[in-house]
């Protein structure tokens, strides 16, 4: 039995779209109150990895080749903003996300740029390819930006503190 997938209202993209922006700011907001741990660094790009599960269907698989340039953009281009606009700082024995300003316009700057991507990439794959080669950009950007923010931890948590007491182990 084969499916018939349409493409939403372009209205419904936008609200979603829109929403999940919302949803990443209310998040980095929370995240910069508290304490980052090992555990708040890995857990999500591990829970988003779950994610690959839906190319066991059919109707989301593309060519290697178009899922490898998905993958490279999200490393390679849209991970940098959020590399650069995430700073760990130390507190005492406390390791915290220091809060950017940019950042806000940065999320604004990406939400925009994926819309635009997705029209046009929707012109030649179906809706659920779309979805599977946004998928792979996100989860290429994601990495990398936690990756940055594990280094950046480990560094910070391996350096003597400013009053001269030994680095704390992770």
């Amino acid at each position: 039995m084969s499916a018939f997938v349409t493409h939403p209202p372009t209205w419904l993209l936008v609200v979603a779209t829109l929403a999940g922006a919302v949803v990443m700011l209310a998040w980095r907001a929370h995240e910069g109150r508290r304490a980052v741990t090992p555990r708040s660094i890995l857990i999500p790009p591990l829970g988003m990895s779950t994610g690959f599960s839906m190319f066991a269907a059919p109707a989301t698989r593309v060519p290697a080749t178009w899922a490898l340039i998905a993958l490279a953009l999200g490393v390679f281009v849209f991970a940098i903003p959020l590399v650069k606009t995430s700073r760990l700082v130390r507190q005492g024995d406390q390791v915290l996300v220091e809060r950017s300003r940019a950042f806000v316009a940065i999320l604004l700057a990406l939400v925009a740029v994926r819309f635009a991507l997705r029209t046009t990439v929707e012109q030649y794959v179906s809706p659920l390819q779309t979805g599977a080669l946004f998928y792979l950009l996100a989860f290429g950007a994601i990495v990398r930006w936690r990756v940055a923010m594990w280094l950046d931890y480990r560094r910070l948590v391996s350096a003597p503190d400013i009053a001269g007491t030994e680095p704390s182990p992770a």
